[in-house]
């Protein structure tokens, strides 16, 4: 079955908390149309970080280069919760939500942000966004650019 994965990710300073900077760093989307090798077992990437200007980076990686945790069983795709690697990443997630189940021909799309510091705190904190978009069988392109048949919001309110 076709697998689609979309991993967009921003990274941001304190710069860009307030005022202007934050308008536009709110208003940058939260999906991109595929490339056209964007199946399986790969990774749409897209970066897009304040240092340059929150200009849109992309690549294709492979799943487990990137923590996606996917696995089909009896005809639906299991997508688990995304893997928070840091240990300074704040606020803190204790309960995650639980896996979800997509039957073919739906998507997710899946929020998660932090804050985060250096390991021996010397650095400036730095704040990332992260939406991941899945789809389940045969997909256009264009696929994550609509409205998507589930959704996991696991922002939090970052300082």
């Amino acid at each position: 079955m076709d697998i689609a994965v979309q991993w967009v990710r921003v990274t941001w300073t304190k710069r860009s908390r307030g005022a202007e900077a934050a308008t536009i760093r709110n208003a940058l989307p939260v999906a991109f149309t595929l490339p056209d090798a964007a199946s399986l077992p790969v990774v749409h990437d897209v970066v897009m970080p304040e240092r340059e200007g929150f200009a849109a980076r992309e690549s294709l990686h492979g799943r487990a280069e990137r923590g996606v945790r996917l696995r089909e069983i009896e005809g639906h795709l299991l997508v688990r919760p995304p893997d928070i690697s840091s240990l300074q990443a704040m606020p803190p997630r204790r309960r995650r939500p639980p896996a979800v189940r997509l039957a073919p021909g739906e998507w997710l799309r899946w929020q998660l942000n932090h804050r985060c510091s250096s390991a021996a705190g010397m650095a400036d904190w730095f704040y990332e966004q992260n939406t991941l978009n899945i789809a389940y069988g045969p997909h256009a392109r264009d696929v994550f650019l609509g409205t998507p048949t589930r959704h996991v919001d696991e922002r939090g309110y970052l300082r």
